[in-house]
Formats: structure tokens, C-alpha cells, sequence
């Protein structure tokens, strides 16, 4: 697994980070904005958008006193292409499996 892919696997790990990651899928928000729409509080939200930052799942960038955070489509590319290397592997493993199954004549079950 690639170490950026790794990385926001594992930010995704939390609950709470991930709880926090949907929110931004949907908007662009502040850290208020989210700890108002979520049980924590505003010290652990931000605690939370450090890790998902430094996973390089999310951006952020000034807007007036307020950071304004949303998701890097970056981050989502890395778990995205080892996703689907995964998948392909997966696919092609089956395929082996099918195509010997089928020249030794027994049923795939």
C-alpha cells in the first residue's frame, strides 16, 4: 500500500474523523461550523482536521479571522487508485481461479 494511501486509511479509521470527512463532502466549513453538527467540541474538531490534513484528505485556507476547510480531491485519488489496484487484483485472481476450474472440469463452488 502506498504510504499516502495508508495514511488516509488510517485517518478514516476514527469515527469521529470520519464523521467529520462526510460533513465535507457535502460543503466547505469552518471548525465551528462542524463542531456545531457534531457531539464534540471545537479543540477536538480541530485535533481531528490536523490528522485528516496531515493525511492529505482535506485543505484548508484563510478567510478573513476563519479557516475554511474542505476535502483535496488529492488524498481521495491515492485511496482511490490503490482501491482499484486491490480490485483489479481481486479480479484477476478470480479469473485465474474460473479459467483453471473450468479446464479441470470441476464446478467453481
Amino acid at each position: 500500500m502506498t504510504a499516502p494511501a495508508l495514511q488516509a486509511l488510517g485517518a478514516l479509521g476514527d469515527p469521529s474523523r470520519r464523521a467529520i470527512f462526510e460533513h465535507l463532502t457535502t460543503r466547505e466549513a469552518t471548525v465551528t461550523d462542524i463542531a456545531d453538527r457534531l457531539p464534540i467540541t471545537r479543540s477536538a474538531v480541530s485535533q481531528h482536521l490536523r490528522v485528516l490534513k496531515e493525511a492529505g484528505l482535506v485543505t484548508d485556507h484563510a478567510e478573513g479571522r476563519n479557516r475554511i476547510y474542505r476535502i483535496d480531491p488529492r488524498g481521495i485519488g491515492a485511496m482511490r487508485a490503490w482501491l482499484d489496484t486491490q480490485w483489479k487484483d481481486s479480479l484477476d485472481a478470480f479469473r485465474a481461479f474460473a479459467d483453471r476450474t473450468a479446464s479441470d472440469g470441476e464446478s467453481p463452488e
